[in-house]
């Protein structure tokens, strides 16, 4: 980073801080924030590069698009990149097919990877060897394997990262939540279900041409080399392998396990570590629908969705507890202590202990103390981006940590696993292993195809 750039920097997210703008606040500011910002000069903002121009990363950069100066984007969908350029990049960004150009760029200190999940991984590690901070949309992993060496390779540089599950920054539902587990209002928790909806499924789909502005290529990345499929629908996007519609594939992804399990199953971890408990599962069994057959974990089909459509898994943990995590009941997480319990979803916080907060309210700095003493907005997207500047300017633990969020995505992983080979699977936490069975550990990683593989470097100067 350039001597001008990073002076830049820093005086932005310092100036936002201390002016009261409500976004960027000091570690002990305990008072309300206000929604009532801005950041004043556009040499103040922090340049950006976006890996992924598709509605995620969109929707992201937008949120944050006051402290964000959006300078470069690569996609391997030339119209979506150019699209960015025009609309959030204000014409002026610089493309790429290949984000690596990206990362070798010292004017650009932070990286947003907004990419399908099978590409989260790559560029995460990489763009943390070359010095860059990120924010990575969730699930942050494909496999278990990919989630230790992220974890290793985060604590080598020790760049800030921050994943992409903004529930953790619902100020209004999730957050107060995870106060009154803190604060002892559920007791000791017994049981947690987490509902996350059931996943499409679809016809064959053909084999067509690819569009003429995809990279084909690219977009499969570390993914084994297929054709392109696609068919368009009277109403909603076409049924595909790729774009939004990769979610059910598991080439691409877990399926709903990993894409609403990413938030839920987080939130529900997030309340047994607050409630003193061991995270890490001991086992999990149950029940799953998948729209193809499947043959020793693998589909037998390859031109149809194969994610699970209907699953039922319960998840036992070390002192007792439980978690459920289910396609057929109301979206949300349910909290289950033995003094009370409570429902927290998107759009809702209920039970007797949230009706008690009226004659009994949460003492001064609960919300702060669930928060790593930082005090969130109303706004999620807004207030996750607003942890992880502030963190990348003072190199603190943002909000949604990568070690925090592997230990929960791993229980949405080995879900997955149960459900392709249909068995009770036993967890070593110490190993991060399956017990005693071969097939299934060696799900716990997958390889990369030829050309694609991670690029693995010397850690860049933290500070740099």
């Amino acid at each position: 980073m350039s001597q001008k750039s990073s002076t830049s920097r820093r005086r932005f997210l310092k100036t936002a801080s201390a002016a009261g703008a409500g976004l960027i606040l000091p570690y002990h500011f305990s008072a309300a924030p206000s929604l009532a910002f801005d950041t004043g000069s556009a040499n103040d903002k922090v340049n950006i590069g976006l890996i992924g121009a598709g509605g995620m990363g969109g929707g992201n950069i937008n949120a944050a698009k006051k402290w964000l100066n959006l300078v470069a984007i690569a996609d391997a969908d030339s119209q979506r990149a150019e699209k960015m350029k025009a609309g959030l990049g204000k014409g002026k960004s610089d493309v790429y097919t290949d984000y690596r150009k990206i990362l070798e760029r010292d004017d650009i200190n932070v990286i947003h990877v907004a990419t399908p999940d099978h590409w989260h991984t790559k560029p995460l590690i990489e763009a943390m060897y070359a010095g860059k901070d990120v924010y990575c949309e969730k699930p942050l992993t494909l496999t278990i394997d990919e989630g230790k060496l992220i974890r290793k390779v985060q604590e080598e540089t020790g760049r800030v990262v921050q994943v992409g599950t903004q529930q953790r920054s619902t100020f209004d539902k999730f957050v107060k939540a995870m106060a009154l587990v803190k604060e002892g209002r559920l007791g000791k928790i017994k049981k947690i279900q987490v509902a996350i909806g059931g996943a499409p499924s679809s016809p064959a789909l053909p084999v067509v041409d690819v569009p003429e502005e995809l990279d084909w290529d690219r977009w499969l990345g570390p993914a084994p080399k297929v054709d392109f499929r696609s068919l368009v629908r009277e109403k909603g996007r076409p049924q595909t392998n790729g774009h939004y519609e990769f979610r059910w594939w598991y080439e691409y992804s877990g399926g709903k396990l990993t894409d609403w399990g990413a938030h839920h199953v987080d939130i529900a971890i997030w309340a047994l570590e607050l409630n003193g408990q061991n995270t890490q599962p001991l086992s999990i069994e149950g029940t799953s629908k998948h729209p193809v057959e499947y043959k020793d974990g693998m589909p037998v089909q390859t031109d149809r969705y194969n994610t699970a459509t209907e699953f039922n898994f319960n998840v036992k943990f070390p002192e007792g507890a439980e978690v459920v995590i289910r396609h057929d009941t109301s979206n949300g997480v349910l909290i289950e202590g033995d003094k009370g319990r409570i429902f927290v979803s998107r759009g809702a916080l209920k039970g007797k202990p949230v009706e008690d907060l009226e004659s009994n309210p949460l003492p001064e700095g609960a919300i702060q103390a669930v928060y790593k003493g930082f005090t969130p907005v109303q706004n999620e997207r807004r207030a996750h981006w607003a942890n992880f500047l502030h963190c990348v300017n003072e190199k603190k633990e943002p909000i949604s940590d990568v070690h925090s969020h592997m230990r929960m995505l791993n229980i949405c992983h080995l879900a997955g696993i149960c459900a392709r080979l249909g068995r009770k699977l036993e967890w070593d936490g110490k190993t991060e292993t399956i017990k005693g069975d071969d097939q299934a550990n060696a799900m716990l990683a997958r390889p990369y195809r030829a050309g694609y593989e991670i690029e693995m470097g010397t850690p860049a100067k933290v500070g740099s």
